[in-house]
């Protein structure tokens, strides 16, 4: 197991403290997809949504939340991928195509890529057209010479595979 933040190199942490932060991480989540899914769809005449600032700080680093998701550590990367979809729909429509290209990219196994579907699945029920937008990310990236040609080859693997 590898040292956290929590515990110093080799020592183990108690599995009640293990469970408790185990919950207080699945509230946190609750709490944030409430703040997501209620804010609606604002109108001329409403006031516009309220910023979540904890995700409005987080919008930057969708490259490095896909990256650590793709880790596959334990129970942390469900939450990242839970964190990561909240982040999506919160900051959509860049968010949702940006992590999807990410984990497109980046995604070297089955099970990470598999990663990259199921995010599909949950952002395709409330964004609508997402696969052309992110195909549109995915080109937009190619033509801007961003991607190294080893990540280039894996993106389009990954695309030919879940396509």
């Amino acid at each position: 197991m590898p040292a956290s933040v929590i515990t110093p190199p080799g020592s183990t942490l108690h599995d009640g403290v293990r469970e408790a932060c185990d919950r207080v991480i699945q509230l946190l989540l609750l709490n944030l997809q409430k703040l997501v899914y209620n804010r609606g769809a604002p109108n001329l005449a409403d006031t516009p949504p309220r910023p979540v600032p904890f995700l409005d700080a987080l919008k930057c680093h969708v490259r490095e939340l896909c990256v650590e998701t793709l880790r596959l550590e334990r129970k942390r990367f469900l939450w990242q991928h839970q964190l990561l979809g909240l982040l999506a729909v919160y900051s959509a429509p860049h968010c949702a195509t940006d992590a999807l290209f990410f984990l497109l990219t980046l995604a070297r196994t089955q099970e990470e890529l598999a990663l990259a579907t199921q995010l599909y699945a949950v952002l395709s029920s409330c964004l609508v057209d997402l696969l052309p937008a992110t195909v549109k990310t995915c080109v937009c990236q190619i033509h801007a010479g961003r991607l190294p040609e080893p990540q280039m080859i894996q993106l389009f693997r990954n695309l030919a595979l879940v396509v």
